[in-house]
């Protein structure tokens, strides 16, 4: 492995040990059906994603709610403390599909339906507010300089 290569994945390592990310493989439910919740929580801070899960109808609301509580617990346990209002957020909620299982249904005149039962994949990534805010904070202080 080259120098470069070698630096990028040192980078990606350090990057991640920082990073609360909790993934749920294979569920059995389609992925358009879960990436209707998955937008109602992208971007929002924890707590507030968790209350929108909480009293949520669709079926695939409680299995994203056990998700993001183990994501929480993970970054309850990299960054050593306890989780907050307003302390973090949903960065970013991937929905990807999974093995699908292909079946026959019976149909007219001795022929056969293929039935494709879906399955998904999905990544939930927590940021901190207090990186995004600090510079938000230097760029407003530049700003009053000039």
């Amino acid at each position: 492995m080259g120098i470069r290569k070698r630096q990028a994945a040192e980078n990606r390592k350090e990057i991640l040990k920082s990073t609360a990310i909790a993934r749920l493989v294979n569920v059995p439910t389609s992925p358009r059906k879960m990436r209707s919740v998955a937008d109602l929580i992208r971007g929002k801070e924890v707590m507030m994603a968790m209350n929108i899960l909480k009293y949520n109808a669709k079926a695939s609301s409680s299995r994203l709610e056990i998700l993001l509580q183990s994501a929480i617990s993970n970054w309850e346990a990299k960054s050593g403390e306890k989780i907050d209002e307003g302390k973090a957020f949903v960065k970013s909620i991937d929905v990807d599909s999974g093995r699908m299982l292909k079946r026959l249904k019976p149909a007219p005149q001795g022929r056969a339906y293929r039935v494709r039962k879906r399955s998904n994949h999905v990544t939930i990534i927590l940021g901190n507010y207090e990186g995004t805010q600090e510079t938000t904070a230097t760029e407003e202080e530049t700003d009053k300089s000039e």
